[in-house]
């Protein structure tokens, strides 16, 4: 739980800072702590109301620099691991670069169910395409074409959150982590007015760990994005009709998506070692999972024209100023896929092998790549979002 009003360290503050709340989630879990009423400082909007707007009232404002941005400082306390939750994102080890995909590498069919040649004519395509392939390793993928994060907290003041203690025998693990991130060129120093605390959180054996990031009171200000996100029950619908499957993980998921200038600021972490901030959208951001769905259903159903190769370097948008793609051109699968896994399913080898090359298409126009380790091409069983997957149809895998 946080605390604020800690005497432990001295913080100036306004008399409205004073406490937070928990705020329950639609289905009654534990939820985000979000700033009440109490902790807003002057300027900063209650998130409370359905249209939220600035303190209209010259008087708050009597006596300030004009356009001036108050910082609410908020001391964290003690977080629980059971507390950990969607919120908090994890800092994960990376490489700076991963190993050489082989195309011996590609895990393409079963030899008990296709002949040498059908798997060696899915492999082919898939290797016409391996400039999407990433091996094993976290190395940072390429952005992908207009998919941007951006973060809206309206009129909010920034808020910035104490560092918090790490023990000592966990120090050099994050130090270590952290370089790992800068030299990925993942995340970057910080000069931001806001900072989220980093929580180390001890696993059950009380010797591995994991770091996330406390991003709870920035979701509780951030404006949520309305985008309809795929049932598991409709995914899972009718595939017993069919013979093939491919279960595919794209490569290091949030990362390919581009963060803008504002929400790189917003994203800013504190830690022991100093203030960083995001260059690509890390899991646990309110609205990550809705950007990275709306790009892979645009990948597949072909709503918007990608732009030209002298564009794509620019940071756009393709959602708010992109053009519509042309009627009449089939999606890329028929179906829907949840976030970064996808479900490619066929009733002959040869339907399969069309697909696999039309998806790898789309995934080239988006600049959207694949984990090789992760993806299983051209099987008659495949894993898919916690269920066994087979023309007998489904069931959940069973959890040791």
């Amino acid at each position: 739980m946080c605390k604020v009003g800690s005497q432990a360290e001295e913080v100036t503050r306004s008399p409205t800072q004073s406490a937070t709340k928990q705020i329950p989630h639609e289905d009654g879990r534990a939820s985000a702590t979000a700033p009440t009423p109490d902790t807003i400082p002057r300027g900063l909007p209650d998130q409370a109301s359905a249209d939220p707007k600035p303190n209209p009232d010259p008087e708050t404002r009597r006596g300030e620099p004009e356009g001036r941005s108050e910082v609410c400082y908020h001391d964290g306390g003690t977080l629980e691991a059971e507390e950990d939750d969607g919120e908090w994102a994890v800092l994960p080890e990376v490489s700076p670069a991963t190993i050489e995909v082989r195309i011996e590498d590609l895990q393409v069919g079963d030899l008990t169910d296709n002949t040498e040649d059908e798997i060696r004519k899915l492999q082919n395509i898939i290797w016409a395409h391996r400039h999407l392939l990433i091996g094993m390793g976290n190395a940072l993928p390429p952005a992908a074409v207009g998919a941007v994060c951006d973060i809206d907290v309206g009129d909010a003041a920034p808020i910035a959150q104490r560092v918090r203690k790490i023990a000592p025998q966990f120090r050099e693990k994050v130090s270590d982590l952290l370089k790992g991130l800068l030299l990925a060129k993942i995340i970057r120093h910080s000069t931001s007015p806001w900072a989220s605390p980093i929580v180390v959180i001890i696993k059950k054996n009380g010797v591995d760990i994991r770091i996330c990031i406390d991003y709870r009171l920035v979701n509780g200000l951030t404006k949520l994005m309305i985008y309809p996100m795929p049932l598991t029950n409709d995914l899972l619908g009718d595939l017993d009709k069919v013979l093939w499957y491919c279960s595919l993980d794209m490569a290091s998921g949030f990362w390919v998506v581009s963060m803008t200038d504002r929400a790189r600021a917003i994203s800013a972490f504190i830690t022991p070692f100093g203030l960083f901030e995001w260059n690509r959208m890390p899991f646990g951001l309110k609205n990550a999972p809705q950007i990275y769905q709306r790009l892979i259903d645009n990948a597949l159903y072909g709503f918007l024209r990608i732009p030209t190769v002298a564009d794509q370097n620019t940071l756009t948008d393709l959602f708010e100023e992109g053009h519509p793609e042309e009627a009449g051109e089939p999606s890329v699968l028929g179906r829907r896929s949840y976030i970064d896994d996808i479900l490619l399913t066929a009733g002959s080898w040869d339907l399969l092998c069309d697909r696999v090359k039309a998806l790898l298409e789309a995934c080239d126009k988006w600049n959207i790549s694949i984990s090789v380790a992760k993806s299983f091409w051209g099987l008659k069983k495949v894993g898919y979002l916690g269920h066994r997957v087979s023309d007998e149809g489904w069931r959940p895998t069973r959890r040791i």
